[in-house]
């Protein structure tokens, strides 16, 4: 075999792995991944009720209700273009709240509403934990 037809065979070889591992990881991510959508990319298009995908946006302010069993609420995810009612039932992040940003893991529903079975609530850049913010503004002084 010449040294031409060599390296034909070993980047074909290479190739074939390659497309191997790429199938490999598909169908191990394909699962395992869950999409993300804002309300504006949903509006309008069908709606993947079949997947379990993330929902982020904004919570609209004066649209959260919590229900009397304490577990359950409502709420309204919006992005400045659509708007997506929200129905969880579940203890909520610490930093959840109106007027903050939410990612919402679960469900569309054929009505249009979306059944999350998790939250996670999203803080801007400049957040700090209370325990370190309060360690920073400590003074101590050598006298007592």
């Amino acid at each position: 075999m010449k040294p031409k037809h060599q390296r034909l065979v070993l980047a074909l070889l290479a190739l074939g792995a390659i497309l191997g591992a790429s199938a490999l990881a598909m169908s191990a991510l394909k699962d395992q991944a869950a999409f993300f959508y804002a309300p504006g990319d949903v509006r309008g298009k069908p709606l993947p009720l079949d997947r379990h995908v993330r929902l982020g946006g904004m919570v609209e302010k004066g649209s959260l209700v919590r229900a009397a069993d304490g577990v359950s609420i409502r709420f309204v995810v919006t992005d400045g273009a659509a708007k997506v009612p929200v129905a969880f039932r579940g203890v909520t992040p610490d930093l959840f709240k109106e007027g903050a940003g939410v990612v919402a893991e679960g469900q569309f529903q054929s009505d249009g509403s979306f059944v999350a079975d998790n939250i996670l609530a999203k803080h801007d850049e400049r957040y700090m934990p209370p325990q370190a913010a309060g360690n920073m503004h400590e003074t101590k002084t050598l006298e007592q």
